[in-house]
């Protein structure tokens, strides 16, 4: 059996991995650069990419009708333009491993609002499924360790405040990407670029309310632009280009299962980093995906 037959699945891999990865830079990131502007430049760097691949792909623009653009305009205003801010600010909190531990509550929200507004039923199996996801998740971070302090734990509640921010930002974007998609038949791409070209035009109309240049400062500096850049390519450009890819090739719910892997892939990058992760870590994380399997396999 060749490689080739499971190029779906591994195209859902290299997405997870990608992700984490970009969760790792993002959060030593956002320790020079708030969370808003950090958005805006990583966004507005892959709505370069994504312009760039159109035009050498001469890829035309689709027919979509108004309903459709709305409906992905505001999946990006939502799910980008305020998730991906708050996500950013959960890291500054959490750290990578956490932050990324509890965007795994995404699908099982994802599902519920789902069953709210487009009517889609959930079987016994999904609703098992959602309570590991949570029941994981809750574990690891309500950990405490010898290392936290009293700062430690203050950040812990307003990261974890954060993170729960994000993953219904993030799930209400999927749930209306969702919606649009199914009624037309925009391109992977445009589709993203429609996204995040509304989460730039809604952080430059909010930044643009009270500007501060000097929060550009760090990108003066080389290093800082290239790993940026770097991270917005990785994490963005060709997680999206990947996540497609793996629904294009294979069943939606092994696809959405092996990309929620990303906290499996933040562990070992995290030990490599010197952070300390119990065996109760790796457990809270594994029962979490055990749960959106659950979830998808329903």
């Amino acid at each position: 059996m060749l490689l080739t037959d499971f190029r779906g699945e591994l195209a859902a891999l290299s997405a997870a991995l990608l992700w984490a990865l970009a969760s790792f830079i993002y959060a030593r990131l956002g320790k020079q650069m708030s969370p808003l502007w950090l958005n805006l430049t990583k966004s507005s760097l892959a709505v370069g990419m994504i312009l760039l691949t159109l035009v050498l792909r001469r890829d035309a623009s689709p027919q979509l009708e108004w309903n459709g653009f709305m409906l992905l305009f505001l999946s990006g205003a939502v799910g980008i333009g305020f998730g991906d801010s708050v996500f950013f600010a959960a890291l500054t909190n959490l750290g990578a491993r956490r932050a990324l531990l509890l965007e795994a509550i995404a699908p099982p929200l994802s599902a519920c609002l789902a069953f709210v507004f487009l009517d889609e039923q959930l079987g016994l199996t999904a609703w098992l499924g959602i309570l590991l996801t949570v029941v994981g998740v809750a574990w690891v971070i309500v950990e405490r360790t010898p290392e936290q302090t009293a700062v430690l734990n203050l950040n812990l509640k307003r990261g974890v405040i954060l993170g729960l921010l994000a993953a219904l930002a993030q799930s209400s974007g999927a749930v209306l990407s969702r919606a649009a998609l199914a009624e037309t038949a925009v391109s992977p791409l445009w589709s993203s670029l429609i996204r995040l070209a509304a989460a730039v035009t809604v952080l430059l109309l909010w930044l643009g309310r009270h500007p501060s240049w000097q929060a550009l400062q760090p990108l003066r500096s080389g290093r800082f632009l290239t790993v940026i850049t770097a991270a917005a390519f990785a994490g963005t450009y060709l997680g999206i280009w990947l996540q497609q890819t793996a629904l294009k090739f294979t069943e939606t719910g092994i696809a959405q299962a092996l990309i929620a892997t990303s906290p499996l892939f933040i562990i070992p990058i995290a030990m490599l980093t010197g952070e300390r992760v119990s065996f109760r870590a790796i457990l809270g994380a594994l029962i979490a995906l055990a749960g959106i399997w659950l979830l998808f396999a329903s």
